[in-house]
């Protein structure tokens, strides 16, 4: 079993910078996948990035592609997504996620474990 914690969410205004952090615990092996999902009010959860379980192979949603970028540090037990040049439309509770597998996923019903989301506002 997996637990998760995400902070590092907060109010920034457009074209600000944020870093989301995601510690995990109960589990002495790093042996899975981790990914970083999103929800806006009104809209389905949807899949920002994701990153194998060594960090050797990323991937980013096209929306954010070139702003964000997902890493994790296995010695910490914490997964990152760095957010630049955001967008109001980034708004959204910011959910990571682990998976069961050494390779990721880019859809949410392949994951087992969620943190319980970090509020990301984006002011214009």
């Amino acid at each position: 079993q997996v637990q998760l914690v995400e902070s590092g969410g907060r109010l920034v205004q457009a074209g600000g910078s944020l870093r989301l952090s995601c510690a995990a615990s109960g589990r002495t092996s790093n042996n899975y996948a981790m990914g970083w999902f999103r929800q806006a009010p009104g809209k389905e959860r949807e899949f920002v990035a994701s990153i194998n379980w060594n960090g050797a192979s990323t991937y980013c949603a096209d929306s954010v592609k070139g702003r964000f970028s997902i890493s994790r540090d296995n010695a910490k037990n914490t997964m990152y997504l760095q957010m630049n040049s955001l967008k109001p439309e980034d708004t959204a509770v910011y959910y990571c996620a682990g998976r069961n597998d050494y390779i990721s996923s880019r859809y949410y019903y392949e994951y087992s474990y969620w943190g319980q989301g970090t509020q990301v506002t984006v002011s214009s």
